[in-house]
């Protein structure tokens, strides 16, 4: 896509799933890529398969903790010189009846997908605004954050939020040439998504895919991070405050 090679990406989440197809595809494209992860032995696995593609490093932490936040994209910039454009995207879930939800349940998913969120897009923010050259941040949401499913209320409120961070993040941050659009996915293949749906029925997948997502399929994680490349391209320069819907037509559905 036009605008991408040469860019430097910082992708937070970006050791598996979605994250991992995402740095693939920039590095296809030719952009260098830093990548985030909760886990030093996944990072490394990520950055060793993705070596051969292209200039690519990774840092483990934790996107809720302050410290870990800075000391992230503090690298992203020791390394590549600069961040261009952010891919906000480490998030977390977990199936649990509303009912039953704990404090504790509660605020480590928000701390991840919320506070997380916000406190990597703010220190990316602040370097663009810095650097007075504009700049692209995506935050991943979810069809979750745009409606309610039983047994997530915890992730669907952490999600909506994110889709209004990032409407709030495109208003102030338009007038420095920061565009901030968010993803919002459908079911994805991921393994993530893979490990809640292990407790579930045996045909809770195929079941799933036949009733609510009328393309008849779970998404690909590298249809998303297509979606990713497109809003972070010059193909997307006149979209900001947006999101996109990558879900096969699930929303669709009444």
């Amino acid at each position: 896509m036009r605008g991408l090679a040469g860019k430097r990406v910082l992708i937070s989440g970006g050791s598996s799933g979605i994250g991992a197809a995402t740095a693939r595809r920039f590095l296809e494209e030719g952009a260098q890529v830093v990548l985030g992860g909760l886990s030093e032995a996944e990072v490394d696995q990520a950055v060793a398969d993705l070596a051969p593609l292209g200039e690519v490093s990774g840092l483990a932490g934790d996107v809720s903790s302050a410290a870990d936040v800075t000391r992230l994209v503090d690298g992203a910039i020791a390394t590549m010189g600069a961040i261009d454009v952010l891919i906000n995207n480490a998030g977390i879930a977990w199936r649990e009846p509303f009912l039953e939800i704990t404090p504790d349940h509660w605020d480590r998913i928000v701390s991840v997908n919320l506070r997380g969120m916000f406190l990597v897009a703010q220190a990316v923010a602040r370097h663009l605004v810095e650097r007075g050259s504009g700049g692209v941040i995506l935050n991943m949401s979810s069809t979750n954050g745009l409606g309610g499913e039983a047994d997530y209320a915890h992730y669907n409120a952490s999600k909506g939020g994110v889709l209004l961070l990032s409407k709030t993040m495109a208003v102030e941050l338009g007038k420095h040439g920061i565009r901030v659009n968010s993803l919002c996915p459908g079911y994805i293949k991921t393994p993530l998504n893979s490990a809640i749906s292990s407790g579930l029925a045996d045909d809770f997948v195929s079941a799933y895919e036949r009733d609510h997502i009328p393309l008849g399929r779970a998404g690909l994680a590298a249809e998303v991070a297509a979606g990713y490349a497109f809003l972070a391209s010059d193909d997307a320069s006149f979209i900001n405050g947006a999101e996109l819907v990558i879900d096969g037509g699930q929303l669709a559905i009444m």
